[in-house]
């Protein structure tokens, strides 16, 4: 620690002002920050500064004041010890603990290498994957917040002053660039930790709506909204999972994408990423067309779907005999050769599934047939044009379109002037209901496995179904408030790099005999917090420990299970304090 000068000009005369300047090491080299500002100070006052500023152990206040090495053994005054600046400290530390196994360090260095800039972009990047694990907010909250009120300043070793929302924002601009080399990292580091294996794909597609315009983005469309967000605009999230929902990478597709023109697309980059091999796709019956499925099976790719509906009329004799195959309670599968022996159809029928969609016939059916009733007494009571009725029925049948092929409806024109309503219903349909009410159908070219393990590679589907869930539920991914088009894809960059924390902290509790729903593990440990322990001494002076809350049995029995050793205590260090 030394004196610097610091000359300034007024009125034509130079005066010189002086400040205490601190040395200190970093990854760039040695650097220098101001720690007071003294003013104009003649050379007594200078030489006693200096004097005051040196490292002596035998004053205690500049020990206090610049962070040194306290003593172990003090007199308290017990009366007096307090607490302060409780902060959130399980999730952050759980989430950096992940974080490490995954060797994201040092691969951010590499793709993000330290530069002029005061806070390494890669900090900043670890900053905002795990606050979007903690408290998914705006990087406007993170900086105004909930850094502040976590333990990330203390784990990462960044005052909370050098965290706004301009620095957030341009660590997304820094980080996206870098999104194939981070998705091919994470396949082969969670294969390594996991043992995945990767023989089996499951491709699906979801959206996610925009607040806002959105006009610099020509993503932004309006298309089929699964978030029933019709009103907004919206991008495609295409996702590849493993078996295990383990992601293996995802593109941005524009709002108005429909599931069936993506799977070329999807299929050739993931090809060109990790190279061709004997893998199975399986998707769901929204991606299925002739020409799709004649491009699978040109350089001999293997693939297990879903079928339109409509094609379990082709298979209603199969339906009809008894020759099924129980898999489990409430499941039966019935193979059925395809033409040429090159495909094979399975039919699944579920108890389950046919409860509930009887329920649904039900209703709707109840439903159509008091509105017609209704409709069909108001034509009773006064005339109402013909043309207008049809148009109140066909926006009926809309309505109701899962009982609409029960009813044939005709409307006519009365005598005395006027429309008259009159249905019957179609028996032939009900039977077609009741027989395939629980069916499904699914096609492969794999015809050399069984039914039970076609349908138990089909049904694992539900796990990109989950990981969606969760990048919208617990990642809060929508709505989306970015504009910009790059902004847009850092974003979801981010919930994509969070969920691959979640889904590891999941396949640790697989492995520790703790199930693979990470969530409860993640609710108990995020209760730890970090507090500053204040301890006034007999001398005057005050001690400051920064201690991490006791575990309770029930975080210790989790924390021994997943093999992580939680700290008692963190060093304050100049760096980690505010100023």
């Amino acid at each position: 620690m030394y004196l610097r000068r610091c000359p300034r000009s007024k009125n034509g005369r130079t005066h010189h002002y002086w400040q205490l300047v601190e040395s200190y090491r970093t990854e760039r080299g040695p650097r220098q920050r101001v720690v007071a500002y003294l003013g104009d100070m003649d050379e007594p006052d200078r030489l006693g500064t200096t004097a005051a500023a040196e490292e002596k152990p035998a004053v205690q206040h500049q020990a206090r004041l610049f962070g040194e090495v306290q003593p172990r053994w003090v007199e308290v005054d017990t009366g007096r010890v307090r607490v302060e600046r409780v902060r959130e400290f399980g999730g952050p530390w759980l989430g950096q603990q992940v974080w490490h196994k995954l060797e994201l360090p040092e691969l951010m260095k590499q793709l993000l290498p330290v530069g002029w800039e005061e806070i390494p972009w890669a900090v900043m990047v670890q900053i905002l994957v795990l606050a979007r694990l903690c408290e998914p907010s705006s990087e406007l909250h993170i900086a105004e917040h909930f850094y502040e009120r976590s333990g990330l300043s203390d784990l990462l070793g960044v005052p909370t002053l050098k965290v706004n929302d301009d620095r957030l924002y341009r660590a997304l601009d820094k980080l996206l660039p870098h999104k194939a080399a981070l998705e091919k990292h994470l396949k082969e580091r969670l294969g390594e930790l996991f043992g995945l294996k990767y023989d089996i794909l499951l491709y699906d597609i979801t959206s996610t709506y925009f607040e806002g315009e959105c006009k610099g983005n020509d993503q932004a469309q309006r298309g089929y909204s699964r978030d029933h967000r019709g009103d907004c605009k919206q991008v495609c999230i295409a996702l590849v999972v493993s078996r295990e929902g383990m992601p293996l990478g995802y593109e941005l597709l524009d709002g108005n994408r429909s599931d069936v023109t993506t799977v070329e697309e999807m299929v050739q980059l993931i090809e060109e990423r990790y190279g061709k091999s004997d893998r199975v796709w399986v998707m769901d019956r929204g991606m299925v067309s002739e020409e799709n499925l004649e491009f699978l099976r040109k350089e001999g790719r293997r693939y297990i779907v879903g079928t339109p509906r409509g094609e379990l009329k082709r298979y209603e004799q199969q339906l009809l005999e008894g020759d099924w195959k129980a898999i489990r309670d409430g499941l039966e599968v019935k193979l059925c050769p395809g033409p040429e022996g090159k495909e094979v159809f399975i039919l699944c029928r579920s108890r389950a599934r046919r409860d509930k969609e009887a329920g649904i016939h039900a209703r709707f059916e109840n439903r159509l047939e008091a509105e017609l009733n209704r409709l069909a007494e108001g034509c009773l009571k006064r005339r109402q044009q013909v043309s207008l009725v049809e148009r109140r029925i066909g926006r009926l049948l809309e309505r109701n379109s899962r009982a609409a092929g029960l009813f044939q409806i005709k409307v006519s024109q009365r005598d005395g002037g006027g429309a008259m309503v009159t249905w019957n219903k179609v028996e032939k349909w009900r039977e077609w209901a009741q027989l395939s009410e629980g069916c499904y159908l699914l096609r492969s070219n794999v015809i050399s496995w069984s039914a039970d393990e076609l349908w138990q590679s089909y049904i694992q589907l539900t796990e990109a179904e989950k990981a969606f869930r969760i990048h919208k539920q617990d990642l809060s991914i929508r709505p989306i408030w970015h504009q910009k088009k790059e902004r847009v894809q850092a974003h979801i960059l981010v919930c994509f790099l969070a969920y691959v924390i979640w889904r590891s902290l999941g396949q640790m509790c697989r492995a520790a005999g703790l199930g693979d729903e990470p969530r409860k593990v993640w609710e108990e440990l995020s209760q730890v917090r970090l507090v500053d322990v204040v301890l006034p001494t007999r001398s005057g002076v005050e001690i400051r420990r920064r201690c991490v809350s006791q575990p309770e049995k029930h975080q210790a029995i989790l924390l021994q299970r997943l093999g992580l050793n939680l700290p008692n205590q963190l060093e304050i260090t100049k760096c980690s304090v505010d100023f």
